[in-house]
């Protein structure tokens, strides 16, 4: 298995977004076509929702790949 890691930035990130962003895919349509097949999994669980917010702490798996969705640390330090 592959792990990414991935820092956010804000608050969320759409899966779709997400997925072109650590390059599993080439484009946010591309994204979407992945997550509508049904081969996305977020958190163990089968997520067909393209646009779903993906927040820190979350980990979502395509086949072999898994992203961890980290915190952005300047982001921990305000709270």
């Amino acid at each position: 298995m592959s792990t990414h890691d991935f820092e956010l930035h804000g608050d969320h990130v759409e899966l779709n977004l997400l997925l072109k962003l650590v390059g599993l895919c080439d484009s946010g349509g591309a994204g979407k076509h992945l997550v509508a097949s049904g081969a996305v999994r977020v958190d163990g669980t089968v997520e067909l929702r393209k646009t779903c917010k993906i927040r820190a702490g979350q980990h979502v798996c395509i086949g072999a790949e898994e992203i961890r969705v980290l915190a952005d640390p300047r982001e921990l330090a305000r709270r």
